[in-house]
């Protein structure tokens, strides 16, 4: 008796063993040597966005290269750069498109669009402490947006900070995308680079 409940409970260990391997080999697993999977986990781990927002992986590389620098009044390079210039260099760099000068002039290229139609690379700007538009920023996904703020250089915020509801005026849309009809008809989208 004690032989028959031995090899009942040795085969049931069996059948449950296998059972579990073939569950675990069913699993779809992430190529870990995939470059583009393994670059939207990192940025969205790093920058606080959900993975589904960080299709453009040379938007959230660029801006984790440029966290940190410093800011500076008109300068435009890593050793020093202030908002409208790092938006600037984000849109030449990885949109290849030609932005204005300062947070006024950019404002003027943009179609306004409502904060809950924001999508990564949109560009979000603000009026701190004046009636005119003063900061600019790119929005990045999750209400983040990458800026160089004139106290901590290059950063990531979020929009939902009281400091940043405070002063928030609109969003922005480049006029180039917006112009860019996609595949499923009459709407616009911001664009890609592959």
């Amino acid at each position: 008796m004690k032989k028959k409940t031995l090899v009942a409970c040795m085969l049931f260990a069996c059948l449950f063993a296998v059972s579990q391997a073939q569950t675990l080999t069913e699993q779809p697993v992430a190529n870990p040597s995939d470059p583009d999977n393994l670059a939207k986990d990192y940025f969205s781990q790093i920058m606080g966005v959900a993975v589904s927002a960080t299709t453009n992986t040379k938007l959230y590389q660029f801006i984790y290269e440029w966290i940190g620098t410093p800011y500076r009044l008109g300068g435009k390079t890593k050793k020093g750069v202030d908002c409208s210039k790092f938006a600037y260099e984000l849109y030449d760099k990885v949109f290849n498109t030609t932005l204005g000068h300062n947070s006024r002039n950019i404002y003027t290229q943009v179609d306004p669009i409502r904060k809950e139609e924001l999508k990564p690379g949109d560009l979000v700007f603000f009026k701190i402490r004046s009636r005119s538009i003063t900061h600019v920023g790119v929005y990045i996904g999750n209400d983040k947006f990458a800026h160089a703020s004139s106290s901590r250089g290059v950063m990531i915020s979020d929009l939902n900070e009281a400091y940043w509801k405070r002063y928030y005026y609109n969003g922005g849309r480049m006029l180039t995308a917006a112009a860019e009809p996609t595949s499923e008809g009459g709407d616009t989208q911001q664009p890609t680079i592959n």
